[in-house]
């Protein structure tokens, strides 16, 4: 069997599918430094947004308290000016005093009721600030780990780039329903298409191949012979 021969030609497409495949592995192997950016990035975005949602319900209470609040302090002022207006007795003046008095101190558990989330809201906007400023602070060292990732990243791209055309060149040469099924083949096995005989073995999958399926792999020919056990595609690397 001749190197140009077409199942060597496949072997060679498989090789080079090969490195193309550790080439894309190596693309993911980020950094530890980026990585460690990128999940303190990940993690002071969620503990930003964490402190604005809870920023968001507090200042709705108060919202709410406040309001509720003025509510009160209104119906204290008019009480007031009716007791001025109404009130010609010691009865009335009575019954408008305990009004007045009840919605005051309504008014005044209110305040002592807005104290606290008045103090979660300042904690809450500083927590929230001190967020930001750390992430204003990371993102000139991410972005400066980012971009040695991409110039990384390209250059693995740019070793793969004869790798790709050289297989484009010997795929278009090839069998397209072969090409297709050694496709299949390879992403059903764990990147491996075509395997060698080895001491009478499928090198794929280790089994013992009857002889006259060895004799008619020797033979190299199209459609290529297939592992009775592993459906591998079959070459003998050792002929010449």
């Amino acid at each position: 069997m001749s190197d140009t021969s077409p199942l060597r030609r496949l072997h060679r497409v498989q090789d080079l599918d090969l490195n193309l495949d550790r080439l894309r592995d190596e693309e993911s192997n980020i950094s530890e430094e980026l990585r460690a950016a990128r999940a303190e990035q990940e993690r002071l975005n969620n503990a930003l947004e964490d402190a604005e949602i809870s920023l968001e319900g507090v200042e709705k209470q108060i919202r709410r308290v406040e309001l509720d609040l003025s509510s009160v302090r209104e119906q204290v002022t008019r009480a007031q000016d009716e007791q001025e207006k109404n009130a010609f007795d010691a009865r009335a003046q009575s019954q408008y005093g305990s009004r007045i008095q009840m919605l005051s101190e309504r008014a005044d558990e209110m305040e002592e009721d807005l104290l606290p989330l008045r103090e979660q809201q300042q904690a809450l906007t500083q927590t929230a600030a001190d967020l930001r400023a750390q992430h204003r602070a990371l993102r000139p060292s991410l972005n400066s780990l980012e971009e040695q990732d991409e110039v990384r990243v390209q250059g693995l791209r740019d070793q793969g780039e004869a790798d790709r055309q050289e297989r484009a060149q010997l795929a278009g040469e090839l069998d397209q329903r072969t090409m297709r099924e050694y496709d299949m083949i390879r992403r059903a096995k764990k990147g491996l298409g075509v395997v060698e005989i080895k001491a009478g073995r499928c090198s794929g999958c280790n089994v013992n191949l009857p002889v006259n399926v060895q004799q008619k792999a020797a033979q190299g020919k199209l459609p290529p012979v297939k592992c009775p056990s592993c459906g591998r595609f079959l070459i003998r690397m050792d002929l010449a």
